[in-house]
């Protein structure tokens, strides 16, 4: 069965760029796109005498008309909409894991406090299924032209960062644009030489030399797949979040894996893609690991 494309509305313009951005991909895909507004009832003084049904039925009117937006410009797009009677992560998390992708804006209005920096939104990336785009409120269209990339970070083995490198390689060849795969990397500390890791890096004719082919094997799959897709190898010495961003200037989107980890107060994402999503200038997709 085709997942759908789904985008997580609240009303905001911020999430209404967020709609605007899944609309396209969803196009670019040839795929559905469902757009989802989470809604409870509020009791408040000043509205007395408006009950539930009448509340929701506000909310379905403000769905049908975000919904418009996208349907007046793509005419061919099948598009489903749906208010759902539930919390904002609860919500999300469900309908990420029917979609192909979730879609949010970076801010919201009420509970949700900020879907970029706010704890609903961090929520939903950390313990989300499927891929999470996040686009920023002043995200521009004009960025998904010829010559932007699509930026993807690259860590670990060739399984450590599939998840991200499909859907970079996926996105790119739905835009006919370019993927420059990102791979960082550092001096180790003196306590990690051993004999034995000493042999292998000068087998390898030195550190660059083994991230290089480290990057090529990983992408070796996803050219083989994707062979209309051009590539762009990027290694370079540093911090795995500082180098992504250094490039990300150019990029129509910044593709990052990540691995949650849970603490005392809930879902973390690694420092790698927190600090992707706080500093770059594109949309960002967080691809959980498989």
């Amino acid at each position: 069965m085709t997942r759908p494309i789904t985008a997580g509305v609240d009303g905001s313009e911020e999430s209404l760029k967020g709609l605007a951005w899944a609309a396209r991909e969803a196009v670019r895909r040839g795929l559905a796109l469902r757009v989802v507004h989470a809604w409870r009832f509020h009791e408040h003084e000043a509205m007395a005498d408006v009950d539930a049904d009448t509340q929701a039925g506000w909310a379905r009117d403000g769905l049908a008309e975000a919904a418009r937006s996208v349907t007046e410009r793509y005419a061919g797009l099948d598009v489903t909409t749906e208010v759902v009677d539930g919390g904002s992560v609860e919500t999300l998390l469900a309908a990420t894991a029917a979609s192909e992708m979730l879609v949010l804006g970076t801010r919201g209005r009420a509970a949700v406090v900020g879907f970029l920096l706010g704890s609903v939104g961090q929520q939903v990336v950390a313990e989300a299924e499927r891929p999470v785009v996040l686009v920023r409120a002043d995200d521009q269209a004009s960025a998904e032209v010829a010559g932007h990339d699509i930026v993807v970070g690259q860590q670990g083995d060739a399984d450590d960062s599939a998840g991200a490198l499909e859907f970079a390689f996926e996105t790119a060849a739905a835009r006919g644009a370019t993927v420059r795969a990102v791979r960082a990397w550092t001096l180790p500390p003196l306590f990690a030489y051993s004999p034995g890791s000493l042999k292998l890096l000068d087998e390898a004719g030195g550190l660059e030399p083994y991230e290089k082919k480290a990057l090529a094997e990983a992408l070796r799959p996803w050219r083989e797949r994707f062979p209309d897709v051009h590539v762009v190898e990027h290694v370079e010495m540093g911090s795995a979040g500082q180098v992504l961003l250094s490039v990300a200037a150019r990029a129509q989107l910044v593709v990052v894996g990540r691995r949650a980890r849970r603490t005392a107060v809930g879902a973390r994402i690694g420092s790698v893609a927190s600090g992707v999503l706080h500093h770059a200038p594109c949309p960002v997709a967080v691809v959980p690991h498989a």
